[in-house]
């Protein structure tokens, strides 16, 4: 600063300055909102969520969430790609009708690249597993799910569990492995970890050997191993099979490795109707609804809560090119 005492600022010079102190000011401005936002929040009484949270999960966070802070959540669930697909036809007629929304991070940051999500700055970030928080921050996990392979335990014994891959090449496996239908994510982050082309003929050979009942949705091929009609799951969300369990079922899950997880985020919409109950809930998923979300038996992204198993993240920056190779990998693999 001694330097520039007794002479006049270029306008260059000027315009950096500004540009410096304009994103100091905003980024304390957003997380000051953050930080203060709960009676402004009361005040505009409610916000609208667009979700893929199953139907009990957005309940449970709802209520919670209302109880706390008295302000009223209207949620709009339906799949992450048809979540996608309103928003992105929403800013095309210029409407921001929501406030928030919690999806699958491929989509969020399908969302993030269209302009429909705001960068939030929140000290939580912080404390969440390494990975799981895009450098953008224009959304962040609210919870992560896990594929595992899920089984029935009066079908399948435990000395009968696989403890790799490979072990699925045996003709006791024949008729007894289920799938799900759109698991291309799941498929191409495995191929990864075990190698591109090794994987993908290993799992082909399983295929050849054994066959795969295919299954359309997580939750059916997840009720197709309580049922015991599919005896061992390939790939299913470890918390629908721990909630079967706590429910009496007879299944149990195992990971071989790598164990893959994918998060579920949210995010905050660029031009929110209720900005302070929007990231009041924000900030609320990220830290006061974990206990909750476990409860549910969902992963917490919390450092403090996580597995002492590493897990493999589905990339939720893949370009569309590459979901839809992956896609057209799995469909390939299951149609044989």
């Amino acid at each position: 600063m001694q330097a520039l005492r007794g002479r006049r600022l270029c306008p260059k010079e000027v315009g950096a300055i500004f540009r410096l102190a304009l994103g100091f000011l905003l980024t304390g401005a957003i997380a000051a909102a953050v930080a203060q936002s709960p009676d402004a929040a009361r005040k505009e009484g409610s916000l609208t969520l667009y979700t893929s949270n199953a139907a009990p999960t957005i309940q449970a966070l709802s209520a919670d969430f209302e109880q706390r802070y008295g302000v009223r959540v209207n949620a709009w669930r339906a799949s992450s790609a048809k979540v996608l697909q309103r928003l992105t036809a929403e800013k095309k007629a210029n409407r921001w009708d929501f406030d928030a929304v919690s999806v699958s991070a491929q989509e969020l940051e399908a969302l993030y690249r269209e302009g429909l999500l705001q960068e939030v700055d929140s000290s939580v970030h912080l404390e969440m597993l390494e990975g799981t928080v895009p450098a953008h921050r224009g959304w962040a996990p609210q919870f992560i799910n896990v594929f595992v392979q899920a089984y029935n335990t009066s079908a399948v014994k435990k000395e009968e569990l696989p403890r790799r891959w490979s072990d699925l090449l045996e003709p006791r496996w024949k008729g007894r492995l289920g799938v799900e239908a759109k698991a291309g994510e799941w498929y191409c982050t495995l191929l990864k970890e075990l190698g591109e082309k090794q994987g993908a003929e290993l799992l082909r050979q399983i295929a050849a050997r054994n066959g795969l009942s295919v299954r359309h949705g997580n939750s059916v091929l997840a009720n197709m191993v309580v049922s015991g009609e599919v005896p061992l799951a390939l790939a299913v969300y470890s918390h629908m099979i721990d909630e079967a369990k706590q429910q009496g079922a007879p299944v149990d899950w195992l990971a071989l490795e790598p164990m893959i997880g994918r998060a579920n985020g949210v995010g905050v919409s660029r031009k929110p109707p209720h900005p302070q109950a929007a990231l009041l809930f924000y900030e609320y998923l990220l830290r006061e609804g974990q206990p909750v979300i476990q409860k549910l038996h969902y992963l917490s992204p919390l450092k403090s809560q996580a597995s002492s198993r590493k897990l493999v993240f589905v990339n939720p920056a893949a370009s569309s090119a590459e979901v839809e190779r992956c896609d057209n990998a799995y469909e390939a693999l299951i149609r044989k």
